[in-house]
């Protein structure tokens, strides 16, 4: 079931975008008092067909995310596509944050009206957490990556990083732990190579809203919140996709059976 073998190289990681903050104040701007457009529903179409023919894209349990209110999906990440991967199945229009350095010509003319706001790595981006509270504040939901940036080596970090838990405490969400399942190998289509992809969404839980944790605080809320994630990974692992669905439906069956 493993997905560890030769990954294809990535381009190495630029930490530090040059630009000023002042430089992304506009994207900030529109994905605070602006909704989506037709841009990531277009986007969001042309991603799922791609995922499901070329990788096989199968979700599991996506019930999990509450239709309604401020929620944050929390999934790993090893792949640019991870992305569509997460969005694809569910309803809910989910507000990604971005490396800054994506937000040049043309890609920004994609991501701006798609939604997607801009994270200033190697800084201190309040900007990027004002924006997450603005669009939680209204009952969005939003994306946010436990490892911070790809895993490079195609296995989980061995920490999360505390951002994600600053985010659950300072806003009080619901959490949705989210495992994505053979994505490290995606960047292996050069080799003709396409993976099996596999997304499941855990069982939504949230934290006491604390208005200004402690470094300790955000620390110990993300390693939760990354704990789950690396449940529901490796149960994918250990048993594969059709084990897991079989799983899912025998515990369905059971909470059925214990209603009536």
């Amino acid at each position: 079931m493993s997905q560890q073998g030769t990954l294809s190289k990535m381009k190495a990681q630029v930490y530090v975008d040059p630009r000023p903050k002042e430089h992304f104040d506009r994207f900030h701007q529109r994905a605070r008092t602006r909704e989506p457009t037709w841009v990531y529903e277009a986007v969001r179409v042309a991603t799922t067909l791609y995922q499901w023919v070329v990788f096989r894209a199968r979700h599991i349990s996506t019930e999990k995310v509450p239709p309604s209110g401020p929620v944050i999906l929390a999934p790993n990440h090893f792949s640019y596509m991870d992305h569509f991967f997460l969005a694809a199945a569910i309803r809910r229009k989910v507000r990604f944050m971005a490396k800054s350095q994506l937000f040049k010509p043309p890609l920004q003319w994609i991501y701006s009206p798609g939604g997607v706001f801009p994270v200033r790595r190697g800084a201190r981006d309040a900007e990027a957490f004002i924006t997450a509270h603005t669009v939680l504040a209204r009952g969005g939901c939003i994306a946010m990556y436990c490892e911070g940036g790809r895993s490079r080596s195609g296995v989980l970090a061995d920490r999360a990083k505390p951002g994600i838990g600053r985010l659950a405490l300072e806003s009080g969400a619901m959490i949705v732990p989210v495992a994505i399942h053979g994505s490290s190998r995606v960047r292996n289509w050069k080799r003709l190579e396409f993976p099996k992809v596999t997304v499941q969404y855990g069982d939504p839980f949230r934290f006491e809203q604390t208005d200004d944790p402690t470094r300790e605080q955000q620390q110990a809320t993300a390693d939760e919140i990354f704990a789950a994630i690396r449940e529901l990974y490796e149960g994918l692992e250990a048993h594969g996709r059709r084990g897991v669905v079989a799983r899912v439906r025998a515990e369905r069956r059971a909470a059925r059976a214990s209603a009536v």
